[in-house]
């Protein structure tokens, strides 16, 4: 049920961190993937490591800021496989660290176009081909920080809140179509996007003495997540937001733990 011959998945942000991990694990499974990164060395890395190991892998370069590299990219990858099957929209930014009064206007745009609304550019240009074959899935990366307050990376949080509903509505507009659109919030995981945040030692401790697995989390715990949302193991899933953080958004801050 976990298996995913025959599809062709697009991730975004997929030349390291939780994206490399989707892209691996999907290829596993069997899928065909497309690599996407802005740097075109580190998709060919990717894509090679994923064929070294007997997958299928095409690499191809974008700035999901950029509308017309968005068309581009997804007019490339239906020539070369035929069609796209998934979307797995993990590709953010985060240029502004600190309360949300002191970001400019120029990093707030930068902040809602790379995170929300690329993720527009992408529906449109996937998500009628996906109705017309019946069959689809959209899986938005949201975050925790979308999910409580947060006084340092607010804005980042706005976007990926933003993400997590979008999955919703999506459920809503091509449920009907046999799209399945649904999100997946990580907690701190330990990737370079996250590095600030998991290298403070403060923030790290503080981080694990507040999860009940007392841990942070790791690429891999994540990916699994994509697999299962995008292969028939979660074919009655739809419209919803996974949180993967360890626990940390469930526990009693009073009581501690053993």
């Amino acid at each position: 049920m976990f298996r995913l011959d025959g599809e062709v998945a697009l991730i975004t942000g997929s030349s390291r961190g939780i994206g490399r991990a989707i892209a691996k694990h999907m290829a596993e499974a069997g899928a065909s993937v497309v690599v996407s990164g802005r740097g075109a060395e580190a998709c060919e890395e990717v894509a090679q490591v994923i064929t070294d190991a007997g997958g299928q892998a095409l690499a191809h370069p974008c700035h999901i800021g950029r509308k017309d590299q968005v068309q581009a990219m997804c007019a490339a990858v239906k020539q070369h496989f035929g069609k796209i099957d998934h979307l797995v929209l993990n590709a953010a930014t985060n240029p502004h660290m600190g309360p949300a009064h002191t970001i400019s206007d120029e990093m707030f745009d930068k902040t809602f176009t790379t995170n929300l609304k690329s993720a527009y550019w992408f529906i449109q240009q996937c998500a009628g081909d996906m109705a017309e074959r019946g069959h689809g899935t959209m899986t938005f990366l949201a975050s925790i920080a979308g999910v409580m307050g947060n006084g340092a990376i607010g804005t980042y949080g706005l976007t990926k809140s933003a993400n997590a509903h979008l999955a919703k509505n999506m459920a809503v507009e091509w449920g009907p179509k046999g799209i399945r659109s649904n999100s997946i919030a990580p907690g701190l995981i330990k990737t370079d996007f996250a590095e600030a945040l998991w290298n403070n030692p403060t923030i790290a401790e503080a981080t694990i003495a507040g999860t009940p697995l007392r841990r942070l989390g790791h690429p891999d715990d994540i990916a699994g997540i994509a697999v299962f949302l995008a292969s028939r193991a979660g074919a009655f899933v739809n419209g919803q937001t996974i949180i993967a953080d360890g626990g940390s958004t469930i526990a009693d801050r009073l009581a501690g733990g053993h």
